[in-house]
């Protein structure tokens, strides 16, 4: 993994703690993901939010509804959660992004914790 990739994840993973230091749990996905946004801005990151992704079978762009909640300097896909507890198909959802997307990394946040950098968040990576 490149060095470029990992001070990257560190600068998105420090804006969501300090998301989640300021909120704290118990909040919808879509409070978190705007204000990791405007977190992104403030750090001058660039991002697409909501950003669609088709695919691409036998040669024909499908639209199947699939978005990424941020796509981070075109190379970091971030899922955004707010659950109980982290499940397989959650890491399954940004696995099945990373391919379609053809990205190595990931992260996938989930701010329905007590400590987000403890249990919050987890890399996921693709080695397509």
């Amino acid at each position: 993994m490149s060095a470029d990739v990992n001070a990257l994840t560190k600068r998105i993973i420090g804006a969501a703690i300090e998301v989640h230091r300021e909120l704290g749990p118990g909040l919808l996905e879509s409070t978190y993901e705007a204000c990791l946004a405007f977190e992104f801005i403030e750090r001058g990151l660039n991002f697409e939010r909501q950003k669609p992704l088709p695919v691409i079978y036998r040669g024909h762009r499908l639209e199947c509804g699939y978005r990424i909640d941020l796509f981070v300097e075109d190379t970091v896909i971030v899922e955004v959660k707010s659950v109980e507890r982290l499940e397989r198909v959650h890491k399954s959802q940004l696995l099945s992004y990373l391919r379609l997307k053809k990205r190595r990394v990931g992260l996938l946040i989930n701010f329905n914790v007590n400590w987000l950098a403890g249990e919050g968040i987890k890399r996921i990576s693709n080695g397509y």
